[in-house]
């Protein structure tokens, strides 16, 4: 029997295979929202239960042996012994923490004992480092000393980040400590919220007051203690007004230089996680029309917007915090898990195979606190930034630009991969964002199975999930599985074991498959991914397929450097230089770009065979040769691609025709990604 079912915006292909399932099968031990909070039919998993596979693993393999595995020795002076979080005199703020919000899951993901005993300082420190009055951590202000942040030890902020480490610590121990400690703090908050509101010590809270709610609704769904409904009601409160900003009431997405860029990914999520007690459809719908309104102002193809640091309007040579990509991630993780809307899979995919790669060394020892999608080069100038921290901030390093994303960066991967498997309310487990992964989890009436997803996406088309059962005498089991066709793939098939499960599901929907699954069976997903053009800032052309936007391909010079020693170690011991030779003053005709000439002009080229390691130039996996014009006016200005007319209508500065080679933006240092449009 097949099935189309609307529900709240989503799309579900349901499909019963031999048999239905139970009516007695619940999902066992997992979270799900309690009354009054919207109800929720997708659940986390415990931290652990999901495993990463292929390049993903060999991925969080390079933040262990990189930055993420040792940034307390990199940065000791900051999150190493001596930081006031884990007892010591020095920095009292978000850095150590931030740390942690990466570490941990990356320790737990890896089952990696050396990380975990790192990290096991740190949680175990927040949870015994626990006042009468229900506040945790170090509350000693001390004097300023340059390159700490020592002083506000109290204010709200840092311990929204402290919450969600310890949020995560549970879900991989279960540590009942955990739930007394937050307890006591939310009574804390509670008690002391209305005479110091989330913007008493900084400004910071008040704009990210949704990861504070965050954390009281998870506790809610584990305890149910009414007092947490009123304090959510109170923070929600005192928190910016995402949702009426969201839509349109005022005017911060309309104009420059209104936020912290960062700030903005925090509060992404806030109306969602606000309507799960609301049951506002204003609240649940508002982050879908600021994206709408974004797309014409501050937005990017990476998915992100232009903020360095402050927001602005979407020029291509303007950078991106590397913070926004972590924390946007996050939140769209939050609001996929909270409703199931699989255009925030989408997106979520967006920012993470796009923006995310590309912001690393491939050996985890160095970041770039802004990147932009028109880079040429990586170098020390000074670009047409909002803020600027001298002539480095696009440089790759341990401290250059601002050290915030030193530590905020790690929890990128280990939360993705943390994502990728959710629980079902019906028993069973959904996959809403690809990549090569195994979960073993309880399903059905409670057995336990473990599923296997082989797959090279982003860069293939084809998805295989296989089943097994970790009990030796277990053979079958009914359970559902749930399973996202990404909103740009139209085509797409679902087979069993080779056969058709459904016919012709579209985009955007979610395939249920309920049935009595066999140890060996084998669903296999096919994503047909075409090219296809959009248009952004000005105009300018933008060339995707698939979950990917494409790059111009340039060849790369790097060159380590020391910093000079009149700095004294502010920008951290090293940095990298990333410069090309490789022309790149191209763009496309619209006459090329018609649908009748995409495929002649556009060419796929797929490699076998790149390594397990796909995001750089030597490996990209998948290529476009593309037919381009010369543009003779476009020149470099300042170690970036000067100003120029994305769209022009009428006189013709082209030259000669070329062809071109373009990668995937991720596997990208030098590029250019947003291209002069002409007639």
């Amino acid at each position: 029997m097949d099935a189309m079912i609307k529900n709240m915006r989503r799309k579900f292909y349901t499909i019963f295979i031999l048999a239905s399932l139970p009516l007695t099968a619940l999902a066992q031990d997992y979270v799900f929202n309690r009354h009054p909070l919207a109800p929720t039919e997708f659940a986390e998993l415990p931290i652990g239960a999901i495993k990463a596979q292929g390049w993903l693993y060999d991925q969080l393999v390079r933040q262990k042996d990189g930055m993420t595995g040792h940034l307390d020795e990199l940065y000791s002076e900051v999150v190493g012994a001596d930081n006031a979080w884990i007892g010591g005199e020095g920095d009292t703020w978000e850095r150590g923490p931030y740390w942690l919000d990466g570490l941990v899951p990356l320790a737990y993901i890896l089952q990696d004992e050396e990380l975990i005993a790192k990290s096991k300082v740190w949680t175990e420190s927040m949870l015994t480092m626990v006042y009468e009055d229900g506040y945790f951590g170090n509350r000693i202000s001390r004097k300023y000393i340059e390159g700490f942040q020592r002083g506000k030890a109290e204010d709200w902020w840092p311990k929204m980040v402290a919450l969600k480490i310890l949020k995560q610590y549970y879900m991989a121990t279960g540590d009942q400590r955990v739930i007394e400690v937050m307890t006591g703090y939310f009574r804390y908050q509670l008690a002391n919220l209305p005479e110091k509101p989330l913007d008493h010590w900084t400004f910071w809270g008040e704009w990210r007051g949704g990861d504070n709610l965050d954390m009281v609704y998870w506790l809610y769904n584990i305890t149910g203690d009414d007092f947490l409904l009123e304090l959510g009601d109170l923070i929600h409160s005192q928190t910016t007004p995402w949702t009426a900003m969201f839509w349109g009431e005022t005017n911060e997405l309309r104009t420059q230089n209104s936020m912290h860029t960062v700030n903005l990914a925090h509060g992404f999520k806030e109306p969602i996680i606000w309507w799960q007690r609301s049951h506002d459809p204003k609240d649940l719908n508002a982050p879908e029309n600021a994206l709408k309104i974004i797309r014409h102002t501050f937005g990017l193809p990476t998915g992100l917007w232009a903020g360095d640091e402050q927001v602005h309007f979407g020029d291509p040579t303007r950078g991106s915090e590397l913070c926004t990509a972590v924390e946007m991630m996050y939140s769209l993780e939050e609001m996929l898990q909270a409703t199931g809307d699989l255009q925030w899979a989408d997106h979520l995919e967006r920012v993470a195979y796009n923006a995310l790669p590309t912001q690393a060394t491939d050996a985890y020892d160095g970041r770039q606190y802004y990147q932009q999608t028109n880079q040429i080069a990586c170098s020390r100038e000074w670009r047409n930034f909002v803020t600027q921290h001298e002539d480095n901030d696009n440089l790759f390093g341990v401290l250059n630009g601002y050290p915030c994303c030193s530590c905020n960066m790690h929890q990128g991967w280990p939360k993705f991969t943390q994502n990728l498997w959710y629980a079902s309310k019906d028993g069973g487990l959904a996959a809403f964002v690809y990549a090569p992964s195994t979960v073993t989890a309880i399903v059905g009436e409670g057995t336990e199975v473990k599923l296997t997803q082989e797959t090279f996406y982003p860069f293939e088309e084809t998805v295989k999930v296989s089943v097994d059962f970790t009990g030796k005498k277990v053979k079958s089991a009914y359970f559902p599985l749930y399973f996202r066709i990404p909103q740009w793939c139209s085509g797409a098939k679902v087979l069993v074991n080779g056969e058709e499960a459904c016919s012709s599901p579209e985009a955007g929907e979610t395939v249920r498959l309920s049935r009595r699954w066999n140890k060996g069976d084998v669903v296999t997903l096919e994503f047909p991914m075409e090219v296809r053009i959009s248009h952004w800032y000005d105009g300018a052309t933008v060339v995707e397929r698939g979950p990917l936007v494409y790059s111009l391909k340039m060849e790369e010079q790097w060159e380590k450097h020391e910093f000079e020693a009149s700095y004294n170690g502010k920008y951290g011991p090293y940095y990298y230089t990333c410069v090309s030779d490789t022309p790149w003053n191209y763009g496309f005709r619209l006459q090329d770009m018609t649908s009748e000439k995409m495929k002649d002009n556009f060419i796929v080229e797929v490699r076998e065979n790149t390594g397990t390691y796909p995001w750089n130039l030597e490996n990209a996996p998948v290529s476009i040769k593309a037919k381009a014009v010369v543009i003779k006016p476009w020149k470099e200005y300042n170690g970036s691609t000067g100003q120029i007319a994305y769209y022009r209508e009428d006189g013709d500065d082209t030259g000669e025709e070329v062809w071109i080679e373009l990668i995937p933006y991720g596997c990208t240092t030098l590029r250019v990604t947003e291209f002069p449009t002409r007639l």
